[in-house]
């Protein structure tokens, strides 16, 4: 397990050079031959990596301290037993026995390259086809727990990552009454949204399955990325699809559960959840981008995030979220 030094490190890449890159994936064996291409990543770094005689691979060094490697591992296993069971994503590549391997102050993963483009949202049988995929999925994150990888949970996501937000200072100060009171009852809307839910099932998820980690080609769909897989409600990994007014996202919601409950059954209850979980990614994406903002990566990539026209868009988006929660929850579609 990461000490707490490192694992509070505000800048755990700034000893992450090309060459360290190299000599870490040259330390399994492999032989690079100079190629490197850094790829779209910011919680971890990611680097399509050359090798001689070989297909380049990509190597993923993950950021101290926010996962233990118990956790890492069960991440791996999962992805292994997606692959095992023919649903389309990459599982990280053996080396001696071992899926996570360390370099120095390093831990790093290695999985083949694989290319694509972002599905097409808008198109109703793309929507099918990823519900019929997601509907797979969920049948083998339902086989078995997880056991050291934590669950989606309203403290977490909510109420921890709000406080922090209030409590570090990152509120103008003209706007943190209305943000204060604003996310309060937001809270209590997520809330409400959950104890409509009722005990619905958890299990095994992708986590984040939005349009960015879904690659596209001829042969269909394949998940990238489960580094942010932990245990809850089906709906958490449905919802990103859909999007716009709710006359659109009723559609886009048929079209996934069409091809969905091909494979397994949907509990209606959990469209309760839809508009909570929404507003929950809200603020723990904001708190997410605070929490790493000495990353030099971050105000590079979110010069946006500081300005106060952020936390003005951030109340009125919380105010919509509200407004949506009590507006209910979708209508189930119709079997096919």
């Amino acid at each position: 397990m990461t000490n707490h030094a490192a694992a509070t490190d505000p800048t755990p890449y700034a000893r992450l050079t090309p060459e360290r890159v190299l000599d870490a994936v040259e330390s399994l064996g492999l032989a690079v031959d100079g190629r490197l291409l850094a790829l779209n990543s910011y919680e971890n770094r990611v680097y399509q990596v050359g090798l001689e005689d070989a297909d380049p691979v990509v190597a993923k060094f993950y950021r101290a301290g926010r996962w233990t490697d118990a956790q890492i591992l069960e991440e791996h296993a999962f992805a292994q037993a997606l692959a095992d069971a023919d649903i389309p994503l990459v599982p990280p590549l053996v080396y001696a026995g071992r899926t996570l391997h360390r370099y120095e102050d390093l831990r790093f993963s290695m999985t083949p390259r694989r290319g694509g483009r972002a599905p097409e949202l808008d198109n109703a049988e793309v929507l099918r086809r990823l519900g019929r995929l997601l509907g797979r999925l969920h049948n083998v994150g339902a086989a078995a727990p997880f056991r050291h990888r934590p669950a989606l949970t309203i403290r977490h996501f909510g109420e921890e990552a709000g406080a922090y937000l209030l409590d570090a200072g990152w509120i103008p100060p003209e706007l943190e009454p209305a943000y204060r009171s604003v996310l309060e009852q937001a809270l209590v809307e997520v809330h409400a949204c959950f104890e409509r839910a009722g005990a619905v099932a958890q299990l095994r998820l992708h986590g984040d399955c939005h349009a960015g980690n879904i690659l596209w080609t001829d042969a269909g769909a394949h998940f990238v990325d489960l580094d942010d897989a932990r245990t809850g409600a089906a709906i958490q990994d449905l919802w990103m699809l859909l999007a716009g007014s709710r006359e659109e996202m009723t559609a886009q919601l048929g079209a996934v559960l069409a091809g969905y409950r091909e494979f397994r059954e949907f509990d209606p209850r959990e469209l309760h959840l839809l508009e909570a979980l929404r507003t929950l990614r809200q603020i723990h994406y904001a708190a997410w981008l605070a929490r790493r903002w000495q990353d030099p990566a971050f105000p590079a990539a979110f010069p946006w995030f500081d300005e106060p026209r952020f936390w003005q868009d951030q109340v009125l988006a919380l105010r919509e979220q509200i407004a949506a929660m009590q507006e209910g929850p979708l209508p189930m579609p119709p079997a096919y």
